[in-house]
């Protein structure tokens, strides 16, 4: 195998423990502000999210560890639409997990042909994304709506 530029992905690393640690306190922020008749299995859901989040974190935390390097203490941009339907969360997160998506696919690119272990990390957490991005999407169509919601450009 190629010699691996272990300094660029250490960054994305560090990028994608960051962006899932600011997944943690979303996730679990969003959950505080749902209210009505389905807020029981909504919160539910969205403090699932965090403890996934915080899973993914802990994985890219080991994989920084693993390549002899310093885990990043900072925790990625916390944006917040101020709009707490649970279609504008729901829209958010699409596009948080639209972005934590595309760090993994970069890394996948840079760790390709380079390290087994690194690919195979970021392969099962590009899948983990693009399921979590489907599920979301599915979310956020009217019921009985079969085209993507991302393909409706609302």
């Amino acid at each position: 195998m190629a010699e691996l530029n272990r300094n660029h992905v250490v960054d994305l690393l560090n990028r994608i423990l960051e962006a899932e640690l600011a997944g943690v306190v979303r996730y679990t922020h969003y959950s505080f502000l749902v209210y009505g008749y389905n807020r029981i299995p909504i919160v539910s859901w969205l403090r699932e999210q965090a403890s996934e989040s915080l899973l993914h974190a802990q994985q890219a935390g080991e994989m920084i560890t693993h390549l002899g390097a310093y885990p990043s203490l900072t925790i990625g941009p916390l944006l917040d639409n101020h709009q707490h339907d649970i279609g504008a969360i729901m829209r958010e997160s699409l596009e948080t997990e639209g972005r934590a998506l595309a760090l993994y696919k970069e890394l996948l690119t840079v760790v390709e042909g380079h390290s087994v272990m690194l690919e195979e990390y970021a392969r099962q957490m590009v899948y983990a994304e693009e399921q979590h991005a489907g599920e979301v999407d599915k979310m956020l169509r009217k019921p009985g709506e079969l085209a993507t919601f991302q393909s409706g450009a609302r």
